[in-house]
């Protein structure tokens, strides 16, 4: 991330990074989430929550390498630690495409319902556009400057601004910061990738530990495993229950 990246961060609560996703990526993430959609059917997002009006998947660490490369992706881990400090962990990577011709939006969110505390910020989000973001399609809007507030998001909110990109751009965010999908009120479903980081001390959303299998951990580089902590005692004692906690989806 370069200077004005950082400083976004900090003071509006997002940024975009454009074209993190190379043509070539994009194309095998597309095809990856398709495949898996088919295989998976009327129970694809079990793992986590099913959501009305939207496609989801979960648990997609374990569902390809082509999904690995989004968990290791340099920048993404440098605006991870950016906002949560050096003690972080992914919490879970999940696929959700607003569905076209809805009216069903989210309301604005924290994620998971946390508030920051004395040590600081405790939630992290990425999204990762599969397709373009337009003001028409379901794109993710946001309250400038709310991961300041210290409160809990209304519904809504006079100051909340739609935060348009291309595909293969992605949002780095602090999800204190309250924001929300919209309605897509396109003929296309609004596809995107999002890998959600907690501190440390934080249960995972989807833990890891239990959810892949032995065959994809014999796969994770170093890096990777202490990314999904799964060499971690406190985080096997905070996440054998898990979270399941998604700010909106309670």
């Amino acid at each position: 991330m370069n200077p004005k990246h950082f400083q976004e961060l900090q003071e509006q609560g997002y940024t975009i990074i454009p074209q993190m996703i190379d043509p070539t990526w994009l194309e095998a993430l597309r095809a990856a989430v398709a495949e898996r959609m088919t295989i998976e059917g009327e129970n694809a997002g079990a793992e986590f929550r099913q959501e009305a009006n939207s496609q989801r998947l979960a648990n997609l660490v374990d569902k390809g390498e082509v999904f690995h490369r989004v968990i290791a992706h340099p920048t993404l881990l440098e605006a991870a630690a950016a906002v949560l400090g050096p003690d972080y962990k992914l919490s879970s990577l999940n696929y959700r495409a607003a569905e076209p011709r809805s009216d069903s939006a989210q309301p604005l969110h924290c994620d998971m319902g946390l508030l920051p505390d004395e040590k600081g910020s405790a939630v992290f989000n990425s999204i990762w556009m599969l397709d373009d973001f337009t003001p028409h399609n379901g794109p993710t809007r946001a309250v400038p400057g709310s991961h300041l507030s210290g409160q809990l998001p209304p519904a809504s909110h006079p100051d909340e601004t739609i935060i348009l990109g291309s595909a293969g751009d992605v949002i780095m965010m602090n999800s204190h910061c309250w924001h929300g999908g919209t309605a897509n009120h396109t003929d296309h479903p609004r596809r995107s990738l999002h890998g959600f980081f907690v501190r440390g001390d934080q249960p995972q959303q989807q833990y890891q530990q239990r959810l892949l299998r032995p065959e994809t951990i014999a796969q994770l580089s170093p890096e990777l495993r202490r990314v999904l902590a799964l060499d971690d005692p406190r985080n096997d004692a905070l996440s054998t229950t898990g979270s399941g906690k998604s700010g909106f989806l309670r």
